[in-house]
């Protein structure tokens, strides 16, 4: 195509396709570009028309064998002229070789199946001002991640998540003082029990991930990371749909269904501990 180019984005060029994300209702997270950067900073894309970015692709590589794919976004003023596939096929040859994930909104589906995407479960993201008393259960300690937790989380990640992604957690939950993100893990009998993570979002705040071993430690993690939030401030999970508890959790503290996608793969589908999430990481990255 003339004029049409599409190349490796750095951090600040890719706030771009925040605010285009933000447009499309997406609500990203305010600080969320570097952790994901820390993911694979070759993994965003952004496609350049005489100059001008005019779409974005997210395709972050964990390891050899597995990827996730997001921020697949064309300008409303551009799209219906091939810039989007040319830009979706370049995210896909980045990605040759891995089972790939992504999490497709209705409209698309179809469009990812074409691209030999299948069909794994929906995701059901839960909004709402949340009612949550605050308290942990007795047998659950809560408190915020430490360096000391690192090594438990990273082995915990590895059951909920099908690739190491050490360089994205450490620096999702260990943001520094002036983040707007806030982690915390509960702890049973000194072993670990499940973590969480709670962030400012464009609107209200996002719960992700939440991996817990039963719906006591999750429901515990959810109102320490509602505790955080502003009073009166809307609250966001995206919890899979095949964990009913998960959806009993997000019910009893008053948040309601208003979105939904399909988490798709191409390749070999993950054999994942699923009754362990209780909300996922985000959409964007998996």
């Amino acid at each position: 195509m003339k004029d049409f180019e599409i190349r490796k984005s750095n951090l600040d060029e890719f706030k771009t396709a925040i605010s285009w994300a933000h447009a499309e209702g997406w609500n990203p997270g305010h600080d969320d570009l570097p952790p994901f950067f820390a993911a694979d900073r070759n993994g965003f894309l952004m496609g350049y028309l005489k100059g001008e970015p005019i779409s974005s692709i997210s395709v972050v590589r964990y390891d050899d064998n597995y990827g996730f794919l997001g921020f697949y976004i064309v300008h409303p003023d551009h799209r219906g002229k091939g810039y989007g596939i040319a830009t979706w096929n370049a995210g896909l040859a980045y990605l040759d070789g891995c089972t790939i994930g992504l999490d497709g909104v209705v409209e698309q589906q179809d469009n990812y199946k074409k691209s030999g995407f299948e069909f794994a479960g929906r995701t059901i993201r839960y909004a709402g001002v949340p009612d949550h008393d605050g308290a942990a259960s007795g047998v659950h300690e809560i408190s915020p991640v430490a360096g000391t937790h690192m090594d438990a989380v990273l082995e915990f990640d590895g059951k909920c998540f099908p690739a190491n992604r050490s360089d994205f957690l450490h620096h999702w939950l260990n943001p520094g003082d002036d983040s707007r993100r806030h982690s915390f893990v509960a702890m049973r009998d000194g072993s670990l029990s499940g973590y969480a993570t709670i962030r400012k979002c464009q609107e209200g705040y996002k719960i992700g991930p939440l991996f817990a071993v039963a719906p006591d430690a999750a429901r515990s993690l959810f109102n320490a990371c509602c505790a955080v939030a502003e009073p009166g401030a809307q609250v966001i999970i995206d919890v899979p749909e095949s964990n009913t508890e998960a959806i009993v959790m997000a019910k009893a503290h008053g948040l309601e269904p208003v979105f939904e996608t399909a988490r798709m793969y191409r390749g070999t589908h993950p054999q994942l501990e699923t009754q362990r999430i209780f909300g996922s990481t985000t959409l964007e990255l998996g």
